[in-house]
């Protein structure tokens, strides 16, 4: 892995990348790129739709052909988000040493190196080749769009099944949830929110008029989707999302205005944002019955069970504050049922920094946050300064603002369908600086 330039002397950890820089092995190790990005279309289309199996072939492929194009060039840097990334595992290779479940633990560590693998190819191939952004981007929005369509058609089926999703004890009773694929509709809301910043910026970026077509399709039709699973975290995120790319937006149009106008525009249209959302909030019934749940405290069923949860997981957390319990479902399913409420099961502690604690204690936490802070000045800097990629920076920023606040109250973002979105735009942070291979050795695609 490697987000800067190419070093005359590359650290330590990665000087076994390039051993078989010199090796000629023909007409598939020249086209090791081309294939690996097919791949990676391949898993990033089919993750709401394929088996579990199925990922997990592809995500295992995805880390063999990132071996073996680290093993044919040269390393370069590491880079700050690289660098937190290795603390993060780091620090769950000591959680998962000193578990009190160390079986367990491993499975979860061996499935958060898995998922770097895909990463480490994602970041290698978009450095060799930046055209796969593009197209890794059409085969996420392929997936979503027809993941969408068959949500969408639940509604006029059977409506008693997605009606089931919403607690009869809650004040949100008998409110009809689509699912989709997903089983689970508040999977298919995390599924599609770091989606429709992409396919934001591909509407914006894509200028033949049949993609931006298609665009425009994965992001209406997904977002119709979104409101209508009944999310509630999903539809903060989307809110915080949507914020950021206004923002953004707002200041790269205004940056030749005077000084005053920089300043009160993005203001200005932030607030008319929310008066509009006030409105729709107060004139939509199923929108305000799904906000005011979010009133209701303990009052509402979905509130009462994870305020329970998260008081069980500061408990596990003040009994190993330090190292944690070892990474993964397997070690939390395993002792939680130690420190949980009564009736009150649960698989993960429903948020994202609580989880990140109950697994691999402050530490862990500490590197979450440092890899999220390491993100975001990366994503500022190539918003400001990469004119080629402003607008993917820009989409990034909204999916990290839009996980990260449905991600206080879930822990969706674990789920493979929603974790390798985000690790898509990590890559895209990472590979894209100024530095490229030089025409000579750049891959055919």
């Amino acid at each position: 892995m490697g987000e800067s330039s190419l070093s005359a002397a590359p650290p330590l950890l990665l000087r076994w990348q390039g051993l078989l820089a010199g090796w000629r092995v023909g007409t598939v190790g020249e086209r090791l790129v081309p294939l690996a990005g097919l791949v990676l279309c391949a898993l990033m289309a089919g993750l709401p739709l394929v088996s579990r199996a199925g990922l997990s072939l592809l995500i295992l492929a995805s880390g063999a052909l990132w071996l073996l194009l680290a093993l044919r060039r040269p390393a370069r840097g590491i880079g700050a988000i690289n660098a937190w990334i290795l603390v993060i595992l780091a620090v769950a290779l000591v959680a998962t040493g000193f578990s009190p479940v160390p079986s367990a633990a491993a499975k979860g560590l061996l499935k958060l190196v898995s998922y770097l693998g895909v990463y480490a190819l994602m970041q290698e191939v978009l450095w060799a080749a930046p055209l796969w952004w593009d197209r890794i981007v059409a085969s996420l929005l392929g997936g979503s769009l027809l993941t969408s369509v068959i949500g969408l058609r639940q509604l006029y089926a059977d409506t008693s099944e997605l009606a089931g999703w919403a607690d009869p004890t809650s004040v949100a009773a008998g409110t009809v949830r689509i699912y989709s694929t997903l089983d689970n509709p508040n999977l298919l809301a995390g599924y599609l929110l770091p989606i429709l910043p992409l396919a934001l910026v591909a509407v914006l970026r894509w200028r033949q008029p049949a993609r931006r077509l298609f665009a425009l399709a994965a992001l209406v039709l997904g977002l119709a989707a979104l409101v209508l699973t009944y999310s509630r975290g999903a539809w903060m995120g989307l809110v915080a999302a949507a914020a950021v790319i206004v923002v953004l937006l707002a200041m790269q149009q205004t940056r030749r205005w005077p000084p005053l106008w920089r300043r009160l525009v993005p203001v200005l249209v932030l607030v008319g944002g929310v008066a509009l959302l006030t409105v729709l909030v107060f004139q939509v019934e199923a929108l305000r019955v799904r906000v005011l749940s979010l009133l209701a405290g303990r009052g509402d069923s979905s509130n009462n069970f994870r305020i329970n949860v998260w008081l069980s997981a500061l408990d596990m957390i003040q009994a190993r504050p330090w190292l944690g319990i070892g990474p993964g479902n397997d070690a939390f399913n395993l002792i939680y049922p130690l420190y949980q409420q009564p009736r009150f099961n649960a698989l993960s502690a429903y948020s994202i920094p609580l989880e990140l604690a109950v697994e691999a204690g402050i530490p862990g936490l500490v590197a979450g946050i440092g890899l999220v802070l390491a993100s975001l000045r990366r994503g500022v800097a190539v918003w400001r300064r990469n004119a080629a990629m402003a607008l993917p920076a820009m989409g990034v920023l909204a999916v990290i603002a839009g996980l990260g606040v449905q991600g206080l109250t879930d822990t969706i973002f674990f789920r493979p369908e929603v974790q390798l979105t985000g690790w898509f735009c990590l890559a895209t942070l990472s590979a894209a600086d100024g530095s490229r291979p030089p025409a000579g050795a750049a891959a055919r695609v």
